[in-house]
């Protein structure tokens, strides 16, 4: 009999029924684990299962010491949460469910696009005053609107991801261009010199992978660099921007525009930079962290995650 350990199992919402594992097995949930919760609630777990909880060097060599953890399996494609050279080293696999949300993403992306061209969350708000009902005519002006058609897509990563949101919007009109690395020394075929893409965009999405080179990326040097038109999305990993410089840019107009799916610490303090009041009148969206989570994608998450945990069963132990 194994045990499996979720320690963060409000990542998934409350009514989803997950595939039943193909061995036999205690199954605990626990909906959310802090840091001094860890090793106390893992050390009895054959499977660990975590999405955001981390399992640094110091929690993996007490589990390892005890010689039961076998497997982390975590449902999500990004690993940061686990140190996987100390997994390795002591022989605990790890594994992650990578492609289950390139689409919604990608589709969420889309949406960023018209919900900024067409400044949706102007006149959102708009209505929840009299502001309509008191014109004298049919509509009003107050907000700029633009048709996406013929408009430049800068796409920063071309990955999955980065490739669907290029043919959803090349379908729309848009013209896309791929920004070639930063620190690149040359530009590849297919991709545009860095600040020559950057200078072209009246759309920015961003879909790198943060790494040591690309934390902060979105900084005043490339605020700059921007049209004071353009627009700014980030569903990938709220460290590639510099908050506080966004902040500024928005608040001084020097962009026109912002749609975030991602922060730097998530849920973010009360005292980010982005998440303050009046940011939104300056064309500021921003969504928790839930660009992934159509019903579709959670399905596949959840139907793949335990596939991944019957597989890996089967063949080790």
């Amino acid at each position: 009999m194994l045990n499996v350990v979720f320690l963060d199992a409000l990542h998934y919402p409350p009514n989803y029924q997950l595939k039943k594992l193909n061995f036999e097995h205690n199954w605990v949930n626990y909906p959310y684990t802090t840091p001094d919760q860890t090793f106390e609630r893992c050390k009895d777990a054959d499977i660990i299962i975590s999405s955001k909880v981390v399992l640094d060097r110091p929690v993996l060599e007490k589990l390892a010491a005890i010689g039961k953890l076998k497997l982390i399996q975590i449902p999500a494609t990004g690993t940061n949460n686990v140190d996987l050279e100390a997994a390795k080293e002591l022989g605990i696999a790890v594994q992650n469910v990578e492609g289950y949300s390139s689409n919604s993403v990608a589709e969420h992306v889309i949406g960023f696009i018209f919900a900024l061209s067409r400044s949706f969350h102007g006149w959102s708000r708009d209505q929840l005053s009299a502001r309509w009902s008191e014109q004298k005519c049919f509509t009003y002006y107050d907000y700029p609107i633009f048709d996406v058609a013929g408009k430049t897509l800068v796409i920063v990563g071309k990955g999955n991801i980065g490739n669907l949101v290029a043919q959803k919007a090349q379908a729309l009109g848009l013209r896309v261009l791929f920004a070639e690395r930063h620190n690149a020394d040359q530009v590849r075929p297919g991709y545009t010199e860095f600040k020559s893409a950057i200078g072209q965009a009246d759309y920015i999405t961003l879909h790198c992978p943060l790494t040591p080179s690309t934390v902060g990326i979105v900084n005043n040097d490339f605020l700059a660099l921007m049209k004071n038109t353009a627009f700014l999305i980030n569903t990938g990993r709220g460290g590639l921007i510099n908050e506080q410089d966004l902040a500024n840019a928005l608040r001084e107009r020097r962009i026109g525009g912002a749609a975030l799916d991602v922060l730097s610490a998530e849920p973010p303090p009360k005292d980010n930079p982005l998440v303050q009041a009046g940011l939104e009148e300056y064309n500021l969206f921003i969504t928790p962290h839930n660009a992934f989570a159509s019903e579709q994608s959670l399905r596949k998450l959840a139907d793949l995650m335990i596939d991944h945990i019957n597989t890996f069963v089967e063949k080790n132990l």
